[in-house]
């Protein structure tokens, strides 16, 4: 039997991007339907957050919630040259004023904490549902999904969000795919169970380049003494990583001391040509926000900030399109999100030329500079005050053109 269902808005996803939508749509009194194709809780990366989130989380009243789960802090990053170099910023030495803390999160229990959050708030979620066809209108969209079980539902809705991250289900239906400025790249990455010893790690996460800076690995701290670890870059290396069930990579970290004695908890997996961009994050009744719009790179963990920004920012601007509000869609979203995106870009690139190693590791960094990079590291790539925001295309190769590298041992 076919069953409809009328609401304010539909929802494709509930991570981040989905939920977070969801939360200030019936913040402002609207209906919403997620629909989720997989069963929570699940695996998935994207595990260390960025101060800026907190913002969001403050407004929608999820602090105390999300503090309760017992998520490790995260005060800073640190970054390795893989030879002899360590830079450090710390989230509390920041220029712009805002959160000096976020957390470093096992996806599965920060996505199924928020999802029942959105629940007992009056969140209908349909999990284990696919979206199979799109029908868009001005007014009304109706959306076909079916469950594993092979039941259909019709959704009727004013307004579509789509937040399906990887899953991108407006972009394949539509035909808003484009290919992303970056290069083409590709990760590997598990769960370790690590013997952990407190120490000035704890709280950071650790990123290590090697192969000039073609490559990098990184290091998350979660609880229960987990540890997320990965490798980014060119897939000439990552299906060398991969063979003999990803021999070399399991190396790469247990050869490391402080995992010597460490197991897998979640085995190896790999994801290969992640960055992907879209013609338009906005059409005739839709909005696409988080992965659904453009993935970049895990190198600055950009990809919770951007989908939780760009849910909360699609939610506003949705509650005043359906209270009649006239709403520009491409100046007030597209072209605010896709700002925020260019900045992370820009360093993103820059990390992989290698001119943002050059200040990292430069003999001796201006602290205003040091507070300014650290605040665009923090999130905060929409304060235009910043000049490392404001001027990101040309700041990076410009600094790096005139600063020298730094050959001496960490702490020397």
């Amino acid at each position: 039997m076919l069953k409809s269902i009328e609401v304010d808005v539909v929802i494709y996803g509930a991570g981040p991007a989905g939920i977070i939508a969801a939360l200030k749509l019936v913040q402002e009194g609207k209906k919403v339907a997620v629909i989720e194709k997989q069963n929570f809780p699940r695996f998935v990366i994207g595990e260390s957050l960025l101060p800026y989130c907190m913002e969001f989380f403050e407004k929608l009243d999820l602090i105390d919630d999300l503090n309760a789960v017992g998520f490790q802090k995260k005060y800073g990053a640190i970054f390795h040259n893989g030879q002899n170099a360590e830079c450090r910023f710390n989230f509390s030495e920041q220029y712009t004023k805002g959160y000096s803390y976020t957390w470093q999160v096992k996806r599965a229990d920060f996505d199924l904490k928020l999802s029942q959050i959105a629940v007992d708030r009056g969140v209908q979620i349909y999990f284990d549902h696919s979206v199979v066809e799109v029908e868009m209108e001005r007014d009304r969209q109706k959306t076909l999904v079916i469950n594993s079980k092979e039941e259909t539902k019709e959704v009727f809705s004013k307004f579509v969000i789509d937040g399906s991250g990887y899953g991108r289900v407006l972009p394949k239906l539509l035909g808003l795919e484009k290919p992303s400025s970056l290069g083409l790249r590709g990760a590997i990455f598990g769960h370790l169970n690590e013997i952990r010893k407190p120490d000035e790690y704890s709280n950071f996460i650790i990123a290590t380049s090697f192969n000039d800076n073609l490559n990098w690995s990184w290091s998350i701290p979660l609880k229960d003494d987990i540890c997320s670890v990965g490798i980014v870059g060119d897939m000439n290396m990552l299906n060398k990583m991969k063979e003999e069930d990803f021999k070399l990579f399991k190396a790469h970290f247990t050869n490391q001391s402080r995992f010597e004695n460490a197991n897998w908890s979640i085995n190896p997996k790999s994801i290969e040509a992640y960055s992907v961009g879209v013609k338009q994050m906005h059409g005739e009744g839709y909005a696409l926000c988080g992965n659904a719009t453009e993935f970049l790179d895990p190198i600055f963990s950009s990809g919770v900030t951007l989908a939780v920004a760009s849910g909360f920012k699609a939610a506003e601007l949705a509650v005043k399109q359906l209270d009649n509000e006239q709403v520009d869609w491409q100046e007030d979203y597209e072209n605010v999100i896709s700002y925020g995106t260019e900045v992370f870009k820009s360093y993103v690139a820059s990390w992989y030329n290698g001119d943002l190693q050059k200040i990292f590791y430069a003999k001796s960094v201006n602290e205003d500079i040091r507070k300014q990079i650290c605040s665009v590291l923090a999130g905060y790539v929409w304060d235009k005050s910043n000049p490392f925001v404001k001027k990101h295309k040309s700041i990076l190769t410009t600094l790096s053109k005139v600063i020298d590298i730094d050959t001496r041992k960490p702490n020397a």
